[in-house]
């Protein structure tokens, strides 16, 4: 690919289901923990895409009728992170995209910061990131809130009209504009954008994403 560089810009990458193909498995882990749920892997995207931890539990205690074990949260994880181990890949294109992007870049995830680093450390996605990566949990901003993509483009010294943001769910497309940023959001194949805006670019390939940022920085 063509190398692109852009000055006075900043990119803010979501990381779950933009750049690591991982929402299938975090909700693989709950079928495998939560049979009685009966519902399909794909079922379980659509409703739960970009969502807080917490809400999704609430929202399974709600289904089920019964709160969930205290140690359900640690059993979560620790199965998610053996699903991490065995198939978690980076999005197609995505390296390749990353390899032709000279730009200032970072992560901000609703996800706990051990889990940011594992899937980067996987996916092979570490090297390009470094430690620009920003948690929901350490920031105490969830998505559709503004805080996280407003202490991610402070942190990386710019402001908030500098900085595109790239995201696959509608919770943060909804945050990046609350922040008064740009919003790139990436639709999975046969993805349906339901959520959209003067301030929404769409795209379906992330080959298509440095020529798309280059366009909107001219």
């Amino acid at each position: 690919m063509k190398l692109v560089i852009m000055n006075g810009l900043c990119v803010i990458f979501d990381l779950d289901g933009t750049l690591v193909d991982s929402e299938a498995l975090c909700n693989q882990a709950f079928l495998d923990l939560l049979p009685q749920l009966n519902e399909t892997v794909n079922v379980l995207m659509l409703r739960y895409r970009g969502k807080k931890l917490a809400a999704i539990f609430t929202d399974i205690e709600i289904r089920l009728g019964r709160k969930l074990p205290e140690t359900f949260e640690q059993h979560y994880r620790q199965r998610v992170s053996e699903l991490f181990r065995c198939e978690l890949k980076p999005m197609p294109g995505v390296i390749e995209m990353l390899e032709a992007l000279h730009v200032p870049k970072c992560i901000a995830s609703s996800g706990p910061m051990p889990k940011i680093r594992q899937s980067l450390e996987i996916s092979g996605l570490a090297p390009y990131f470094g430690d620009n990566l920003f948690s929901s949990y350490e920031v105490g901003s969830w998505k559709p809130e503004p805080g996280l993509f407003q202490y991610a483009a402070k942190s990386m010294g710019f402001m908030p009209d500098q900085c595109v943001v790239i995201e696959d769910s509608e919770v943060g497309v909804e945050a990046a504009a609350a922040a008064g940023m740009r919003a790139f959001r990436y639709l999975h194949k046969g993805e349906y954008a339901s959520y959209g805006g003067e301030s929404i670019e769409l795209f379906d390939d992330m080959l298509l994403l440095p020529k798309l940022l280059a366009d909107f920085a001219q």
